[in-house]
């Protein structure tokens, strides 16, 4: 479907009068902008005083002779003093916080030949901020002319120095640090002081961000959020897109990300676009890249550098411009060390990097967040409950305790406020409620610290406790077996053809040395250090 052109301008108090016949004679700048050939304007946001209003119904009864495509939608906007700075930016500024922009189907364009130099100034530092989401059109007549010379007046566009203006700024960046913290105060300066740095590297750059911390820390909230402020800016009108890069495995990876063509592979029994191409014009959130493999890891550098890739299959590449946000809970520069990370994506994701704190590191913060989860509760429950004064001081000491490790950080938090409200008898939590929650989470984490991950010899000898510690027991049981098949082998295609003898034969291309291959990618091994380890036995 055809985008529509949409312009927004002031009426001409003075360049667009006329009644007579002659008035088509005469350039009118309002009127000149429904009249290009090479411009349909679709609709004209036509902003005037409430005292030009019989003015203003003129010029839109002219337009709609001359170009009756164009919808006039007038808006009287009376300001105090049209050449005041302030006054102006200000109410030009309410008008666009009040107006629905759709940028996914209509594009807009701020005409700054009419109004006071004061508007056109304020126009073009409001469309230049992103505040309209507008490219700036100007009309001219065709023959020069001229005017009698008028005042003076030198505006200082050190916008800070403007008491109101510089208000509405600092009102506009804690509401956007608000809305990166979900609304809750927090009261962790560390903390703020990083939501700060966060805000204003989203609403002031394009490139990758990454943040690191722990599972559960927040990293994918947070991602939404960032994606949020920047559709609240205008800065991006695509879909929020988020995946656990952990989750994908083997040849399903590439297909995943970005995209194949039907019949490039058995099961591919349609065409598929990918997260890539599904996250053009958003924001696309890869949580723990650390675990893709390393051929995704090239694309994935290209599709950054050039916003363009090839999907699995396809004859030629398709683009696609989306702002990636990157989680991980690993240390990058150590997994670059081991050849398990490549070290120019590293450095091209290394730009913006955020450490989010665990949750045991901001003990202030437990309580608006133990307020925040309740809220959430009743919401998804349509039921409030809350604590008795005794149980809120029980639950929060206990919380702010060493004995407390919260090790699945806010999600431990979300699940044991969940339980309790749960529980709550008369939507009332009671101090026998939480001694219950309080063994209950004190259970969990001691199992969780008695059960380190369990690992044959094999593994132990490739991977190092922290690598082992990411890996469900599934799979590393299923790894385990798939080394001792590869030592067992002379070449990876003999493996490869003992571990996949049944699946191979439903493919009409067995290729059973790449699947190994990638298989191992997985998870930072390759087929050279896995039968050397063996050798050295």
């Amino acid at each position: 479907m055809a985008r529509s052109t949409v312009a927004i301008g002031f009426l001409g108090t003075t360049l667009d009068v006329g009644t007579g016949p002659d008035r088509w004679e005469r350039w009118r700048p309002t009127v000149s902008l429904c009249q290009q050939d090479d411009l349909l304007v679709s609709r004209l946001e036509l902003l005037h005083p409430s005292s030009a209003k019989s003015l203003a119904k003129g010029v839109a009864a002219d337009i709609a002779a001359v170009s009756p495509e164009t919808a006039v939608r007038r808006h009287a906007i009376d300001i105090d003093d049209p050449w005041d700075f302030e006054s102006v930016y200000s109410a030009l500024d309410d008008f666009a916080r009040g107006y629905d922009f759709k940028t996914d189907v209509e594009d807009y364009l701020v005409h700054i030949s009419t109004g006071t130099h004061v508007a056109q100034i304020c126009l073009f530092l409001l469309t230049e901020s992103r505040r309209f989401p507008a490219r700036l059109v100007q009309t001219a007549p065709r023959a020069k002319t001229t005017s009698p010379q008028g005042d003076v007046r030198i505006i200082d566009l050190d916008l800070s120095r403007y008491d109101r203006i510089a208000a509405r700024f600092e009102r506009e960046r804690r509401d956007n640090v608000s809305t990166l913290k979900s609304g809750i105060a927090t009261g962790n300066v560390e903390f703020n002081r990083l939501v700060g740095e966060i805000e204003h590297v989203a609403t002031g750059s394009t490139d990758p961000i990454l943040l690191m911390g722990p599972t559960g820390a927040g990293k994918s909230q947070l991602a939404k959020r960032i994606a949020d402020l920047k559709r609240q800016r205008h800065q991006c009108d695509g879909a929020f897109v988020e995946v656990n890069c952990a989750t994908l495995r083997g040849d399903g990876a590439m297909s995943t990300l970005f995209g194949h063509k039907k019949g490039s592979f058995t099961g591919a029994a349609s065409d598929r676009p990918g997260l890539l191409r599904s996250a053009d014009g958003g924001v696309l959130f890869l949580d723990e890249i650390g675990e893709l493999g390393l051929d995704e890891q090239a694309m994935l550098l290209r599709a950054l550098e050039e916003k363009r890739f090839l999907p699995l299959g396809a004859d030629a590449e398709v683009t696609s411009r989306f702002q990636l946000i990157a989680g991980t809970n690993r240390d990058l520069a150590l997994r670059v060390a081991e050849g398990r990370f490549r070290e120019d994506l590293f450095a091209r994701i290394n730009l913006w990097t955020f450490r989010l704190p665990a949750l045991r590191e901001r003990p202030e913060d437990i309580e608006p967040n133990v307020d925040f989860e309740l809220d959430r509760f009743a919401d998804r429950s349509q039921r409030v409950v809350r604590f008795s004064r005794e149980a809120r001081d029980r639950y929060l000491a206990f919380a702010r305790s060493a004995a407390a490790t919260w090790s699945g950080n806010f999600r431990d938090l979300s699940a044991s406020i969940t339980r309790l409200a749960t529980l709550a008898a008369g939507g009332r939590i009671s101090v026998d409620d939480v001694d219950r929650e309080i063994e209950r989470l004190e259970r969990s984490w001691r199992r969780t610290e008695a059960d380190p991950p369990t690992s044959g010899p094999a593994l132990a000898a490739l991977l190092s406790p922290d690598d082992l510690a990411a890996i469900d027991r599934f799979d590393r049981m299923q790894l385990e077996s798939v080394i001792e098949v590869c030592r067992s082998c002379r070449t990876i295609s003999d493996a490869g053809r003992e571990l996949y003898q049944a699946s191979r034969l439903k493919r009409r291309e067995a290729n059973d040395a790449d699947r190994l291959r990638k298989y191992l990618a997985r998870f930072g091994l390759d087929w050279s250090r896995v039968t050397a380890a063996s050798a050295r036995r």
